[in-house]
Order: C-alpha cells, then structure tokens, then sequence
C-alpha cells in the first residue's frame, strides 16, 4: 500500500475508512472528538468509521484510508503496533501532544529509568518501558501532526473537512500571542505572569489565556520560535531557573531542537 499524505476519493467506496487508535496516554483528544455532538454526527455520515475504542467496541484489522493515533510510544509492544499501523494506513495522523512532541509522558527523559521504576513499583522486573519517550515520528513517517493537550476541536473539524475535499490541511505557522492579539486579551506577560505564548504555536485560539491562565507550551513550539528571547523575559518577570526548566520542558521534554536552545541559554548538559 503506499502512503503519502493526500486522500483520494474511491469511486467503489466513496466514504474513507477511518480508524483512531491509542497508545499511552489518557485518551483526552478522543474524548474531545466525542464532546463534538452535533458535528460528530455530520463526520460520522461522511467517513466509514471501523475503529474508535472510546466509542464503540468494534475492531477492524485495516487496511485503513486514515489513521489517527493518539499517545506516545512507551514500549516495544507500540513500536510494532505504530509500525503496523503504517503499513495499514494510507494517511496516518498523529494526534495531540502525546502523539506530537511526547508529551507529558517524555517528563521522564534524561532520568534514570531504573530508578524512577524502583521509586514508583518496587520490583519492576515485570515492567516493559523504554528509556526514552519520542514522538511517533521518530518511529515512522507521520503525514499530519493536530497539535494540542488535548486537540482543540473545531481544528480537528477543519482538519477533517480539508482532508475528505482534497485541501491541503494548514497549519498555524504563528504563536499564541497572534491569537490574544485577535481575542483582544490583556498579555499575561505584562501582568507578570510566566507564559510560553511567544513561542507557541498557535491553534488553540488561545484558550488558557483568554481565561487569564498563562500558556504552558502545549500546542508545541512555533517555527522559529525565540528561545532565547523567551527566557530573557521569564527572568525579568521573576521566574527562576527551575520555573523555566520546568515551563519548557512540561509538554516538550523530547523536541531536541528546542531543548538544545534551552541547553546552551542556561548552559546544562541534563536535560
């Protein structure tokens, strides 16, 4: 089967198999798929959906013209599952920030994980978890990535409604503070609150700080976002150096590229 990123509709079946699946993870961005309602109905007429465990107790083997899969990869079990469900997808899509960047789930990177099972089980002999958490694209190639802890819905709609009419699916390339700008809130920065919105990317139509909640990172950081920058301005609203270690690495403990700004900025070697 090859696989590549773009649907096609069928002329013998019209409605394009759909599977979800999950991995480690709580299963927030399928349940946020389920609070849809009335635009879920409209989906469901629109797609042939075989698998979706938060919903129905139907199991399909594949193959599947889109696959959603939610979680990070905690074990060899998920390494041969995502990679099955590679070769069973034509699309597959990682969803949510589990799926995307690790996650919460990739907090534990650069800790000794002998420990950290002896700490939380006692004898963990019984317990079969890799060292490292990564995000599903270090394992197999992702054709779209829905971003978020968990997804914002009306972006999975769009993303969807792109998809099933040949649209290329977009990405906000722009930060959170974009999207405060448009909701016209008042920046938390300047309120002397530690918020990662400069470097976010944006999607979630700001929705922690439209309720005076300061960003926390979970939509990933945004293309070229200035790290740096960022940090300089956590320091001088009183952040200290474990609020700003903490902050970057709650959501994006596995993006290499961004922890390897936060690295040479506070000049560490652990993370």
């Amino acid at each position: 089967m090859e696989y590549g990123g773009e649907y096609e509709v069928s002329t013998e079946n019209p409605k394009p198999v759909v599977a979800f699946y999950g991995l480690t993870c709580c299963a927030g961005c399928q349940l946020e798929i389920l609070n849809l309602e009335d635009d879920l109905l409209d989906i469901l007429g629109k797609i042939d959906l075989v698998q979706f465990r938060m919903g129905s107790s139907a199991k399909h083997p594949g193959p599947y013209d889109v696959c959603f899969v939610e979680g990070s990869v905690t074990n060899d079990t998920e390494i041969t599952l995502i990679k099955d469900l590679r070769e069973k997808s034509k699309i597959l899509v990682a969803l949510g920030a589990c799926a995307t960047t690790g996650g919460v789930n990739a907090l534990r990177n650069g800790r000794n994980i002998e420990e950290l099972k002896q700490s939380v089980y006692g004898d963990s002999s019984h317990i079969n978890t890799l060292p490292q958490i990564l995000p599903l694209k270090s394992y197999v190639k992702v054709d779209h990535e829905i971003q978020g802890c968990p997804i914002a819905g009306d972006e999975f709609v769009e993303f969807l409604i792109s998809l099933l009419t040949g649209a290329t699916p977009t990405e906000k390339n722009y930060a959170v503070c974009v999207e405060c700008r448009i909701n016209e809130n008042i920046c938390l920065m300047k309120e002397g609150e530690l918020c990662l919105g400069p470097i976010t990317r944006a999607g979630c139509n700001a929705l922690c700080p439209s309720v005076s909640i300061p960003c926390e990172g979970c939509w990933g950081p945004c293309p070229q976002a200035n790290v740096e920058s960022e940090i300089d301005m956590l320091s001088k609203k009183g952040a200290s150096f474990d609020d700003v270690v903490r902050k970057f690495r709650m959501f994006n403990a596995s993006k290499e590229d961004f922890m390897a700004q936060l690295k040479r900025r506070l000049n560490i070697e652990w993370l």
